[in-house]
């Protein structure tokens, strides 16, 4: 496998399992519990560090559908507000932003990755991922984010980011298979194939990251219509991705999180 190395940390290719704490700096965020501005932020990160985080990754607009659209101007306000309420933290943080704009005026500040959901399908976008040097997180996407409405068009998706990658002499990344609700006309169906599949991702010989904390697949299968009630759901599908391959996992609860990759890491006689 092409291991994956963020800020010094290395991904997949026989490390231990990483976690990815979310930051979300968007009101709008569909969990509210990952909501915080200010200082709140700094104070978040360095406890979700202590906690275990390996990364903090901070985002500034909500993707979820329905999700009220906020202008460049706003994302780019979020971030910077954010990323510089970070300075000087000494902790390993990723972007998540699919704007070009926004990117740009994050790379003022010192990050160290970046997550495109839009899997470097804007050409602006990728060029200056490229040029950053920067290690991505990239999702699967045909033409939007999270347009796959199949198996076999997710696996499609994720070759084409692949070549993408290849097209921008990018080999520094993480593939994420777009787990979730990303159309409201999106079957939460595929959700449970992807999971049921998720090993076969290895196909593509990059790390895998599994994003699924709390996400509404969860919610309809637990008849839990609050995203805060889904915590035990999430670790329950966490430990069986992990046994499928993941390499990161991006979560909201990170004690909790991290408490599960202890026990995973001894189980499998890695730790």
């Amino acid at each position: 496998m092409h291991g994956c190395a963020v800020n010094g940390l290395k991904i997949g290719d026989g490390a231990p399992v990483r976690s990815m704490g979310v930051i979300n700096c968007s009101p709008e965020s569909f969990f509210i519990g990952s909501y915080f501005v200010g200082h709140d932020i700094r104070m978040r990160a360095l406890e979700m560090a202590e906690h275990g985080a390996d990364i903090i990754d901070i985002g500034a607009r909500s993707t979820a559908p329905m999700s009220r659209c906020i202008s460049v101007a706003c994302e780019q306000d979020r971030m910077a507000g954010a990323l510089k309420e970070l300075e000087g933290s000494g902790l390993t943080i990723s972007v998540d932003t699919m704007r070009p704009e926004v990117l740009t005026t994050a790379l003022r500040y010192d990050i160290h990755a970046i997550n495109d959901i839009s899997g470097l399908v804007n050409p602006e976008f990728a060029k200056i991922a490229a040029d950053s040097g920067l290690p991505c997180f990239l999702m699967a996407t045909l033409s939007t984010p999270g347009d796959p409405r199949d198996l076999r068009a997710t696996f499609a998706a994720l070759g084409e980011v692949v070549s993408r990658c290849e097209s921008r002499s990018i080999e520094n990344f993480v593939l994420d298979p777009a787990i979730g609700k990303w159309h409201p006309d999106r079957s939460t169906s595929l959700d449970w194939e992807i999971c049921r599949h998720f090993d076969e991702l290895a196909c593509f010989d990059h790390p895998l990251l599994a994003a699924i904390s709390r996400k509404t697949f969860l919610g309809e299968l637990l008849f839990e219509t609050d995203p805060a009630d889904r915590l035990a759901g999430s670790l329950a599908l966490t430990v069986l991705l992990l046994k499928k391959g993941a390499d990161i996992v991006r979560c909201h609860d990170v004690k909790e999180t991290a408490d599960i990759l202890r026990v995973f890491e001894k189980m499998e006689n890695r730790g």
